[in-house]
């Protein structure tokens, strides 16, 4: 039997007069998405962060900037504060007796009472106004040197670390497709300076500009932003003007031309559109980059400044106490690592969905 498909009134129909729904573009990346089980997989892991970076304000956490320099270096527990605190002077007065070869005397035996009163009754008055019994707080993640919720500062620095990795990925794809569209498509002398502008771009060194901009402009977040997108754009750029240069003859843009339409119009209105699909894979796959060179430069010391904090920031402290608290680097590198892992699967995912002829066939 034929399957031969007929139009009529801009409708499709098949042989038994039955209407075909047509398949967009979109539609069709999506079904052969859902077949890549890696990838379906990297974007649930980014739908959950993206929930609890959002949701931060509301989950049931401390505060991340909250100092209570008595929990310094409390290793993760179910157990409140006050019982890791007793605990430890216990086994500290203990391995001083042993190596004495004695019990614990009533000075020591003493102290450990007035500790008792202490964790039951001291109360303190948080960043909010609110006045706690603060050795009650329960450390899941173990704390910091200040005495700090690790798992307050890893979903805060969450937050800092994906909007350092989106906007640093959306502002430099702006500024790439926007001259790479421009100078793909106009071609000419216009075309000509701006390779020879990015070629001089490519051949400096991409960290030291960006050391050098956070230098001259200070270390703050703002100034972090710019300097990682304004010196970042060079690879869409010339991706794009790839793209551009292949679909600037085609039959669409000859009809639109045709039409009156402006450079504008043929340049955002139709050949742009008919780049997304590279657009969105490579988006994607710059958001962990973005990551990662902040959390190089928080290794150098230009990252993310106090009272903020980001996974690049945590890694780094981390490190220097990685041999005596370990928690301090395994919980932060987890989730940073997943995160990562799961862009990098998700960005693969749609290169190979969003191009038929890929030879990764879903």
């Amino acid at each position: 039997m034929s399957n031969t498909i007929k139009t009529d009134n801009n409708k499709m129909y098949n042989e038994l007069n039955q209407p075909v729904k047509g398949v967009s573009l979109w539609l069709d990346a999506w079904r052969r998405l859902r077949k890549n089980k890696m990838a379906m997989g990297g974007l649930v892991v980014m739908i959950v962060y993206a929930a609890i970076a959002l949701s931060a304000g509301l989950l049931p956490i401390y505060s991340f900037n909250q100092q209570v320099l008595d929990h310094q270096y409390l290793p993760p527990s179910s157990r409140s504060a006050g019982e890791l605190l007793i605990e430890q002077k216990v086994e500290l007065l203990s391995a001083f007796a042993a190596k004495e070869e004695r019990e614990l005397n009533k000075v020591e035996l003493g102290q450990i009472e007035k500790l008792k009163e202490r964790v039951a009754t001291e109360k303190k008055v948080l960043l909010t106004g609110e006045e706690i019994l603060v050795h009650q707080r329960v450390y899941h993640l173990g704390t910091d040197e200040l005495g700090r919720d690790l798992l307050a500062r890893i979903i805060y620095g969450g937050q800092v670390s994906i909007m350092i990795g989106l906007v640093g990925a959306l502002a430099s794809m702006f500024i790439g497709v926007v001259l790479g569209a421009l100078s793909g498509y106009i071609g000419g002398r216009f075309d000509s300076i701006m390779m020879r502008f990015v070629d001089i771009m490519y051949s400096l060194p991409y960290m030291l500009l960006v050391i050098i901009m956070m230098a001259i402009f200070g270390k703050n977040i703002l100034n972090l932003f710019f300097a990682l997108a304004v010196v970042s754009w060079l690879t869409v750029c010339r991706v794009v003007r790839g793209q551009i240069m292949s679909l600037k003859n085609s039959e669409f843009v000859e009809a639109a031309r045709a039409s009156g339409a402006s450079t504008r119009r043929i340049v955002f209105k139709h050949l742009i559109p008919n780049t997304m699909s590279v657009i969105v894979v490579y988006t994607t796959l710059r958001v962990p980059a973005f990551i990662m060179l902040e959390a190089f430069l928080s290794f150098l010391g230009l990252g993310v400044q106090a009272p903020y904090a980001s996974w690049g920031v945590l890694i780094h402290d981390g490190v220097y106490a990685m041999t005596t608290y370990p928690w301090m680097l395994w919980y932060p590198a987890t989730v940073m690592t997943l995160f990562l892992f799961s862009m990098n699967f998700l960005g693969d995912g749609l290169r190979d969905a969003l191009d038929p002829q890929s030879k990764n066939k879903l």
